[in-house]
């Protein structure tokens, strides 16, 4: 059932005016100035609780070099709040659209892990069944053996499988690979190639080559293709209408969308890189969402409305990370999601997700709030990269 109904009517926090230390940037706002244009006037500043949120995203833009950035926050009020800020399009200084569509990257895991965990509440999958079980053959190589590798190790990132995106990376922003399309074996196959990272159960990596297998499994199993799965399962039972998973071959985004950009290199133009192939990311990183949709998504699943409570707390039970693996302080992960402390105590549930031309970080409370922000490239390869949007989740959450 969707909550979207019942949710009451959002509130906008408009674009400011920005200025950037990206080249290709200072050159679009130079000749706007210098032929007598104008930038986007700015929406009347906001009031209250809001300002904190739509002050970082400013930043976000201002001092971390993004084009854009857009963030859905659901208070303690139940109340969801949009904000926005930057441009949607270097070239045109278009306004960000509100709960703009983006590749959501990782936060696919979550939605692969809720149907692996579907599965197990209906008895057709065990997670601690080795994988040799539902792909017979399929997983082998120097040091891998599906025999030893448990569905709860792919989900949990403890299988010790090489990443296929640590090979793929720097072809991947080219332009004829990015609009190549990849079968799920060849991501595989790929990884495959590769010695195993460790013997499974003894150590932690996160490998995007786990979710591969995991989606794999899902298509075994049930005998219908994962994108159905996930859909069926998921998007429609919660009523997420900005979310979906992109058919093959296509590489627009849907609905109103800010543009993705990329650096080839650090410091160097940003290039539009909106339109690709995802395939690359599959079950691991193909969908297409929203920030408010994020929200939803992952409100409803600590919930309990996608889950039976058996499943949900084997999905909340978390490994630690080894400290060098640390993308934030504290980060623990569990079967598809991750858990952060929160600065105001407690513990925030979530993913997050990058791919090329966007980040996303977001995560829940089980007291109902919650915080989505997206921006509009993909965050480690910009200069001095710090992960401010993830310590704006925490600000959204904690102000």
């Amino acid at each position: 059932m969707s909550n979207r109904s019942r949710r009451p009517a959002a509130v906008r926090v408009g674009s400011q005016p920005l200025k950037r230390r990206v080249t290709a940037v200072v050159a679009v706002l130079a000749a706007a100035l210098a032929a007598g244009g104008a930038l986007p006037a700015a929406a009347a500043p906001a009031t209250g609780s809001g300002d904190a949120v739509r002050q970082g995203l400013e930043r976000l833009v201002r001092e971390d070099g993004y084009p854009g950035a857009l963030a859905a926050v659901v208070g303690g009020d139940g109340r969801t709040r949009h904000h926005t800020a930057g441009v949607a399009d270097l070239r045109t200084g278009a306004k960000v659209p509100v709960d703009g569509q983006v590749r959501a990257g990782s936060n696919t895991k979550a939605f692969t892990a809720t149907v692996v965990l579907q599965l197990v509440g209906e008895g057709k999958v065990d997670l601690d069944a080795p994988v040799e079980r539902y792909l017979p053959g399929l997983v082998r190589g120097d040091g891998i053996d599906g025999n030893r590798i448990t569905v709860r190790q792919l989900l949990q990132h403890t299988s010790g499988l090489p990443d296929y995106t640590a090979r793929m990376m720097a072809d991947y922003s080219g332009e004829a690979s990015r609009h190549t399309y990849y079968q799920p074996r060849t991501l595989l196959d790929t990884a495959l190639a590769h010695k195993a990272l460790f013997a499974p159960g003894t150590g932690w990596a996160y490998s995007n080559t786990n979710y591969v297998l995991a989606g794999l499994l899902v298509e075994k199993v049930t005998g219908r293709p994962l994108a159905e799965q996930i859909t069926r399962r998921v998007i429609d039972r919660i009523g997420l209408r900005h979310t979906y998973f992109p058919g093959v071959g296509e590489e627009d985004l849907r609905g109103r969308h800010p543009k993705g950009y990329h650096e080839a290199r650090p410091g160097g133009p940003l290039q539009d890189i909106t339109r690709l192939d995802p395939s690359w990311g599959w079950a691991a990183g193909q969908l297409v969402s929203t920030p408010g949709d994020l929200n939803r998504f992952f409100s409803a699943l600590m919930g309990g409305k996608l889950l039976g409570a058996a499943e949900l707390a084997q999905m909340r039970t978390t490994v630690a990370v080894p400290e060098d693996a640390a993308m934030h302080p504290g980060i623990r992960f569990g079967l598809g999601v991750t858990s952060t402390p929160l600065s105001c105590g407690g513990l925030a549930w979530g993913h997050g997700g990058s791919i090329f031309g966007y980040t996303t970080r977001n995560a829940v409370t089980d007291d109902g709030r919650a915080a989505a922000v997206a921006v509009t490239a993909l965050g480690t390869h910009m200069p001095e990269y710090r992960d401010n949007a993830q310590k704006l989740v925490d600000t959204a959450l904690c102000r």
